[in-house]
């Protein structure tokens, strides 16, 4: 049981998120320092109230509502997110999309028998696997295969 749990955790993709959810801490704190330290304090001036704005609250009853640290913590997401959106998924979509493989053609689906051994063979060979005979690939599967016709 204990060998299981083990093999678990040393999987690759495991210490993968690990590390990605440690650099996700740092760097979510990198970005709730500069959204408190620049960002809240210019929508404070912008708005009239003085300095940071996360300070702002209402009281009704008795009960007090601190709606600026809320603000600063949805701006300090949505900064977050947009980072990450435009630094990570953006660029790896791209990085997929370029590595994509293109659609195969199956060229095993058009098959002939060799002349020599008569042993079934793809029609796009120039050699039979089986009796190393030379063979003229047939021109209709190279075709099909988007390979250039052979002399």
């Amino acid at each position: 049981m204990l060998n299981g749990f083990k093999d678990f955790i040393l999987r690759g993709n495991i210490i993968s998120m690990a590390i990605g959810l440690a650099v996700g801490a740092a760097f979510t704190a990198v970005v709730t320092g500069f959204s408190t330290a620049f960002i809240t304090p210019l929508i404070g001036l912008a708005t009239g109230s003085v300095g940071d704005f996360s300070s702002a609250q209402f009281s009704v009853e008795g009960a007090i509502f601190p709606y600026g640290k809320f603000l600063a913590a949805a701006i300090a997401f949505l900064i977050t997110a947009a980072v990450l959106y435009f630094g990570v998924v953006v660029p790896m979509a791209k990085v997929q999309s370029r590595f994509a493989k293109a659609e195969k053609v199956d060229i095993k689906a058009a098959v002939r028998d060799c002349p020599r051994c008569y042993t079934e063979i793809p029609a796009i060979a120039s050699r039979c696997a089986h009796c190393t005979s030379e063979i003229k690939p047939d021109s209709e599967a190279l075709a099909a295969a988007g390979l250039p016709a052979q002399r």
